[in-house]
């Protein structure tokens, strides 16, 4: 068909994240180093275009809302000026022990810093 596997998206999702959290002054493996995790909680996606094999997509991400245990992040997936699909994702902070947390305190200005920022550019 030659299109995008539907599943990309996510992953495209998760690079984009990435990015963000490099820009509130932590890279994610040093979030990890830590001893904190962002795990997601729930994933959404409205496919609106299909993205297909050879595109150059862009991916924006910004923090919809930052709570004090859980993050929910939004992304727009652009083809140029094609709106090709729109998502969210929502995550809360778990601890090396596996145990809910609060959004751990040397986070806490990069993340409140990037909150409500919208759209991320690369």
């Amino acid at each position: 068909m030659g299109i995008v596997h539907h599943a990309n998206y996510l992953v495209w999702f998760e690079l984009s994240r990435t990015s963000l959290c490099r820009r509130s002054g932590y890279h994610y493996a040093e979030i990890e180093t830590l001893g904190y995790h962002l795990t997601v909680t729930r994933a959404a996606i409205r496919y609106r275009k299909a993205a297909r094999y050879g595109d150059t997509v862009h991916v924006d991400c910004w923090i919809e809302r930052l709570g004090s245990r859980g993050v929910r992040f939004r992304y727009e997936v652009r083809r140029g000026d094609d709106l090709l699909a729109t998502g969210t994702t929502e995550h809360v902070w778990i601890d090396e022990s596996g145990a809910h947390c609060r959004l751990p305190g040397e986070l806490r200005p990069g993340f409140e810093r990037m909150a409500g920022i919208r759209p991320i550019e690369e």
